[in-house]
């Protein structure tokens, strides 16, 4: 119930996340490049979380998060990792942020471990839950809310009540058994994101991870197999490929963003900008781990190999802006690579080329400069390199003054103890590379000096990787550009394909969808299986997801407008770590919908109550929907898949505007069944699932008998059992008890036939009879 505070607080941009007076304590954890959020709310004394989502080493997710939730205090672990300490250490000698600079508080990490805190969540004392709940119903409870499976978020939740309960948070001069208020757990979301929780992300394929036989050789073992983001992503660096995965974690709703991701892909997408497009991709090819060298540089650890990486990326980025400058400066991206990517970079690749002997410096695997660069370490060399010639003519001169019996003589350079003798890999002395090091470190300094623009060249370079990448998939696969409607809540879509199946389908049928305005905001598709309802309801979810993220859609036509969620129930399977049943995390899935979506959320739910009884997996969908009719124009829009057709036949659903039913057209064709996987108004008049069965390779003896009980009990009439079956099963008892008695020895004086009869035949001859 929405009482439980299960519920998504919806708020305008302008008004203020916390009051005059409330104060909010935040706890948050990062990890691998991943954030867990969660902070208390004392206006509300409800706990809002975050699940784990991406964020890059500069924390630009944490700081939003800080912008919006303004806490009074900042809580994490004290083994944390550098980045975080760093962020942590600037948040709180920002003079400027007083007197609202949060107080940084660290726990120990033994605070943070993942089983203590799924525990502590577990066992907390909530108002909103039942006392006469038992401990597995609170499990039950709380899992249709809190994303177990998120275990950042677990562990950051975790922290969060542990420091509320230390600090006595709200309860203050209260007694010690009184403790922390907490009326309920809400999902906290950013302004301008759209929510989608990792159960739409896996049934909708959005990502996904299959195993790979390099696991053998030390490696993760994962790659990405058949999604949505494995036939987008084309990228030609890694971080383009980060960029487009952090843009698909955070679909988002600001238009201004997404029709500037699209600008990009429609100008690329134009015939004669084929060959721009393939030469930016493969100057892309050259752009690499820029901060990873800088951070060596600042460390003097820096390499010769990056070096060269620097140099080739460095004149990537040169060239990335040339061509830019020649493009359409109202496309903001060109815009910004031809004004951002400075005359530093062109000063940082001179000097770079000026001074690198690249050649020398591979070959003696340390830095080398060129020549006439120091005229004194020029001179060096070259008395260096004349030293064996000048050895040679010592050795000829000492031998003119010895001995005459002394037939030859040698001369050899020792180096003076002053010099710390000779290297392993050079020959030449310490001095002679102290002075080519000091002028590496002279060179580090100048860029370093000029470090921004070059984190600024990964930044633009990443978008227009990720760009490019989109492009290149658009133009192959036939996508168009979506439009953005904000004051329109819904989608339409005209003839939407699904961009997985259609690439595994030999033809594959679009259809459109309507869903907008107050009619026909509940959609109830019946039809037989493999009819193509499952398809239908996640190609509408991924066309709006691919919307979201800036990316052109498989439809002829498509207008979004302001979705701020995306909810499913399609398939689940059981969690081991929680021991929840298929149909608890059904439910999980669904309660997640009804408590979180508004009018404005698209909730596709199929085949729900199939795992219980028919009778009571058809009364819970009923409902389900019924409670979300109620709501009027403000319920969200719905997509049904069912199989249940006495939902529509028993008039389990309130008649009206609300509800519009659809079905996937077929043609009985004799015995077989013809599929048009073609959406249409109206319902099915049948499951079909003999069919289906048949197509499964069932005997059709059994499928015979199963539509003879299915039209006894749609008639009402009793069920008899097979006579056949009962003859044959007749004569296998018969054979039995004849068995029986022929075991019998009437001799055997212990022989009790009483006993006998009363228990071998007349049970037996009630089976038989």
């Amino acid at each position: 119930p929405p009482s439980c505070g299960a519920g998504r607080r919806l708020r305008t941009a302008s008004e203020p996340r916390c009051l005059p007076g409330v104060q909010t304590h935040l706890c948050v954890l990062w990890n691998s490049g991943y954030l867990g959020v969660a902070y208390y709310d004392t206006g509300d004394s409800t706990v809002h979380f975050m699940p784990d989502a991406p964020d890059d080493d500069g924390l630009t997710l944490l700081q939003r998060v800080l912008d919006e939730v303004s806490p009074r205090s900042v809580v994490t672990s004290a083994k944390q990792d550098e980045n975080m300490t760093r962020f942590l250490g600037k948040l709180a000698s920002q003079e400027h942020r007083e007197p609202e600079r949060p107080e940084i508080i660290f726990l120990p990490s033994v605070d943070f471990g993942p089983e203590i805190c799924k525990q502590r969540l577990l066992s907390g004392d909530y108002s909103f839950i039942p006392e006469s709940m038992t401990a597995m119903e609170k499990v039950l409870f709380l899992s249709s809310i809190i994303p177990f499976d998120c275990l950042l978020t677990v562990r950051a939740l975790g922290g969060l009540l542990k420091f509320l309960s230390r600090r006595r948070v709200g309860v203050e001069l209260e007694d010690s058994s009184v403790s922390v208020p907490i009326l309920g757990f809400k999902k906290f979301v950013l302004t301008d994101l759209v929510s989608i929780d990792q159960d739409t992300y896996s049934v909708l394929q959005i990502f996904k991870s299959e195993s790979h036989p390099s696991v053998y050789k030390g490696a993760s073992g994962l790659k990405e197999g058949l999604s949505l983001f494995g036939i987008l992503n084309r990228c030609r660096s890694k971080w383009g490929e980060k960029l487009l995965r952090l843009w698909f974690t955070r679909p988002t709703q600001e238009l201004r963003e997404l029709n500037s991701r699209l600008d990009v892909i429609q100008f690329f997408l134009l015939p004669q900008n084929l060959d721009l497009a393939q030469m930016l991709h493969r100057l892309m090819s050259h752009i690499k781990n820029v901060p990873l060298i800088l951070k060596r540089m600042k460390l003097s650890h820096t390499k010769v190999s990056d070096w060269q990486v620097l140099y080739k990326t460095v004149y990537s980025a040169l060239g990335l802006r040339d061509a830019c400058r020649s493009l359409p400066q109202s496309i903001q991206l060109f815009r910004d690579i031809a004004q951002e990517f400075s005359d530093d970079l062109h000063h940082i690749a001179s000097l770079i080329g000026k001074v690198v002997d690249f050649e020398g410096s591979l070959t003696e695997n340390r830095f080398i400069v060129l020549p006439n660069i120091d005229p004194e370490i020029d001179e060096k060399k070259r008395r260096l390199m004349g030293l064996p010639s000048f050895l040679t003519e010592v050795a000829r001169k000492e031998l003119e003054n010895l001995d005459s019996r002394i037939p030859s003589c040698s001369a050899i350079y020792i180096p003076l103890l002053y010099f710390a003798g000779i290297t392993e890999t050079s020959p030449f002395p310490y001095l002679l590379t102290d002075q080519e090091t000091l002028l590496m470190y002279q060179l580090q300094c100048q860029v370093l000096a000029r470090a921004a623009v070059l984190t600024r060249v990964l930044d633009l370079a990443s978008h227009l990787d990720a760009l490019l990448a989109l492009a290149s998939a658009a133009r192959d696969y036939g996508y168009s550009r979506p439009r953005y409607s904000p004051q329109f809540h819904g989608v339409r879509i005209q003839n939407g394909r699904h961009p997985l199946m259609e690439l595994c389908a030999r033809t594959f049928v679009p259809n459109s969808t309507e869903c907008g305005g107050e009619r026909g905001r509940v959609k109830v598709i019946t039809g037989p299986n493999s009819s193509g309802k499952s398809i239908y309801l996640k190609q509408v979810g991924l066309i709006t997801f691919m919307a979201l993220v800036g990316s052109f859609v498989p439809a002829e036509e498509a207008e979004i407008g302001a979705v701020d969620a995306i909810f499913t129930r399609i398939h689940s399977c059981e969690s081991i770590s929680l021991g929840l049943s298929t149909f608890v995390i059904d439910l999980n899935q669904v309660a997640k919908a009804v408590n979180n979506a508004t009018e404005r959320s698209l909730v596709l739910i199929d085949e729900f109550g199939k795992g219980t009884n028919t009778v009571d997996g058809l009364a819970l969908l009923a409902a389900v929907l019924r409670n979300w009719l109620a709501l009027g124009p403000i319920c969200p829009h719905i997509f049904v898949a069912t199989n249940f057709l006495s939902l529509v036949q028993l008039q389990l659903l309130p008649q009206g505007p609300l509800v519009q039913y659809l079905t996937m057209e077929t043609c009985e064709d004799e015995n077989d069944l013809v599929f048009f996987y073609q959406l249409c108004e109206g319902v099915a008049n049948a499951s079909h699932a003999s069919h289906t069965a048949a197509q499964a390779g069932l005997p059709n003896k059994l499928i015979a008998r199963g539509k003879e009980v299915s039209d006894l009990i749609r008639s009402g009439k009793p069920i008899e059992p097979v006579k056949e079956l009962l003859r044959e099963n007749q004569m296998e008892n018969c054979q039995a008890l004849v068995d029986k008695f022929l075991k019998l020895d009437l001799e055997d004086s212990s022989l009790d036939l009483d006993a006998f009869m009363s228990e071998e035949v007349l049970p037996a001859a009630s089976v038989i009879l």
